[in-house]
């Protein structure tokens, strides 16, 4: 809605005021204003935009939460950096079933901008490994798959990382023994 600088003014302006109506002797009025000022420094840090198709991604409306995001103006100028990570991880995340190009690419740049929290990471590196398997690198997937694990502390993802390890192994197929096979005979 607004730009993260001016919701840092506004949240400054209000705190101005509030500090104006304890002067007054309005210390109720003057509380109220600095809850009301938290409101705007809370989506300095966490977009009203994202939440939102974060919300609607949950409920796996993809074109709800695509127009959501599609109403963020300018992501490098309106968002902080981690917020910026999680607007591409949110269009990685939505473009992953169609276009496996342009998720990798929203993946990466998610990882390089960062996101808060270990499983978001987790969850952006699985699926750079699926990904990756797909495009025939293996050994990218593999390290991919086992840095997911690594950064999957609560085992949110520990099914799918099961998944995707059996699908590799079977996928290589049956791997070949060549030795003495035959040494009984002998």
């Amino acid at each position: 809605m607004f730009n993260k600088n001016i919701k840092l003014v506004i949240a400054g302006l209000i705190i101005a005021y509030a500090i104006y109506q304890f002067t007054e002797g309005n210390i109720g009025n003057g509380i109220m204003y600095i809850l009301i000022s938290f409101i705007f420094i809370f989506l300095y840090f966490k977009n009203e935009f994202i939440l939102l198709a974060f919300l609607k991604l949950r409920k796996q409306d993809f074109e709800g939460a695509k127009n959501w995001l599609n109403k963020i103006k300018n992501p490098p100028g309106a968002l902080v950096k981690k917020q910026e990570g999680y607007y591409n991880y949110l269009h990685g995340v939505m473009v992953s079933q169609s276009n496996m190009n342009d998720a990798e690419r929203y993946f990466k740049k998610a990882l390089d901008l960062g996101l808060s929290m270990d499983h978001d990471v987790a969850m952006a590196k699985l699926n750079l490994a699926g990904i990756a398997f797909s495009k025939r690198r293996a050994i990218e997937a593999k390290q991919l798959l086992n840095e997911a694990q690594k950064l999957d502390k609560r085992g949110i993802l520990t099914e799918q990382i099961k998944m995707m390890k059996d699908g590799m192994k079977k996928s290589q197929g049956p791997k070949q023994h060549y030795g003495n096979r035959n040494m009984r005979g002998r």
